[in-house]
């Protein structure tokens, strides 16, 4: 049954506008009501009507059946999401740290209050992987789930390698065309990969992990003699989170900047492109490929979610319930690429062999193994200026 959905919208930003832009376009059994903003000074392109900076005219409005919450602050989104799921409102949200990070507490309320949270967006832009994860993959055993899942800093690593472009100049490339934020951290540290890794890992494996025990390190303290090292091998350096099933009992999450050859597909993944890889043991490797970044490219993922509340769908977290036998664990060895200044990090490490190691007076590198629980115990040593990590492989 199509139903008519009355949406109240937090937030009219870059995703905003792009979900607003789509939809005028379309035909679709919905209308906007309202849109709550925090900044009434700004110009809009919309009558003033539409908006206002009152969450409760959404909230409490009974004429509002489905909230869409498109923010960038955490918090307050969380506050948001589950005070409309409380009320009975079905929810579309594009959050993800938020949904990381509450993503066990707001699947409660949603089978406490007989809600709907969809959040396809929060996810790879305009890849539909939560969806097939929940509706194809259902009842597969997934060995692993690998990528792209940050556009911000698959733009720069392409510029870089692609362009010759520094650093610093491809970031701010990024930023004037909107695809990182002025304070970048949480692209290309890797928080950004982190979080939608997290909730990767509940769909596929029935898993909630914090994202603070999940390993991440990004491409911020990459240098002229990493990218030239990887240039000499023929490699691309990708920042690439990691889902993996190991010893049929355990799941490894982590994400590390990754040296790829020209043979792995996500050697040609480029500019603001997002590519996931499924590796499963009956589909076998299947490929995801799409716009992570960008209003329109979020924005029509948003529209796929809210077109599915129209048919009364619902994650059903299937995962969650064979999952009791899957634990999470670190304990497992990676081949790495570590550019380091001070002997004293490769004690730390406690490399289990090493195969290459090179000194000169300004670059020194060691390639070798190491388990991910050494690199998530000396993240704070390693992630810092004079130090580099990609794994190879």
């Amino acid at each position: 049954m199509n139903n008519k959905l009355t949406l109240g919208i937090f937030g009219f930003g870059v995703v905003g506008q792009g979900l607003y832009d789509i939809i005028k376009t379309k035909n679709l059994n919905l209308a906007i009501k309202k849109f709550v903003i925090k900044h009434p000074e700004k110009k809009r392109s919309l009558p003033a009507e539409l908006f206002t900076t009152d969450a409760k005219a959404v909230l409490n409005d009974p004429e509002i059946n489905t909230v869409v919450e498109l923010i960038d602050d955490a918090a307050a989104a969380f506050d948001i999401v589950a005070a409309a799921l409380k009320a009975g409102k079905n929810v579309v949200s594009a959050n993800k740290k938020m949904i990381a990070t509450h993503l066990k507490e707001l699947v409660d309320i949603q089978h406490q209050h007989g809600t709907s949270l969809l959040y396809e967006g929060a996810v790879c832009g305009s890849i539909p992987i939560i969806r097939n994860l929940e509706e194809y993959y259902d009842n597969e055993l997934l060995h692993s789930i690998s990528g792209i899942f940050n556009g911000s800093s698959n733009y720069i690593l392409s510029k870089i390698f692609n362009d010759n472009l520094a650093y610093d100049t491809a970031l701010r490339q990024a930023q004037d065309l909107g695809f990182a934020e002025t304070d970048p951290t949480l692209d290309v540290g890797g928080f950004d990969a982190k979080f939608k890794l997290a909730i990767v890992a509940s769909h596929a494996y029935g898993l909630y992990i914090a994202p603070e025990n999940i390993l991440n390190i990004g491409i911020d303290k990459l240098s002229t003699s990493d990218i030239q090292f990887a240039n000499e091998k023929n490699l691309k350096i990708k920042l690439v989170p990691t889902a993996r099933e190991i010893n049929d009992k355990d799941v490894i999450l982590y994400v590390l900047p990754k040296l790829v050859s020209a043979e792995n597909i996500l050697y040609n993944v480029e500019n603001e492109y997002n590519g996931v890889l499924v590796k499963a043991a009956f589909a076998d490797e299947q490929f995801f490929y799409g716009k992570g970044a960008g209003g329109h490219p979020t924005g029509s993922a948003v529209l796929s979610d809210i077109a599915a509340l129209r048919y009364g769908y619902r994650y059903e977290y299937k995962k969650h319930i064979d999952a009791g036998s899957l634990g999470y664990s670190t304990d497992w060895e990676i081949t790495v690429y570590l550019r380091y200044d001070d002997e004293k990090i490769i004690e730390k490490l406690e490399f289990t062999s090493i195969s290459e190691r090179y000194y000169a007076q300004d670059f020194k590198y060691v390639i070798g193994k190491i388990s991910l629980a050494k690199i998530f115990e000396n993240r704070d040593a390693i992630n810092r200026n004079g130090v580099f990590i990609a794994e190879i492989g």
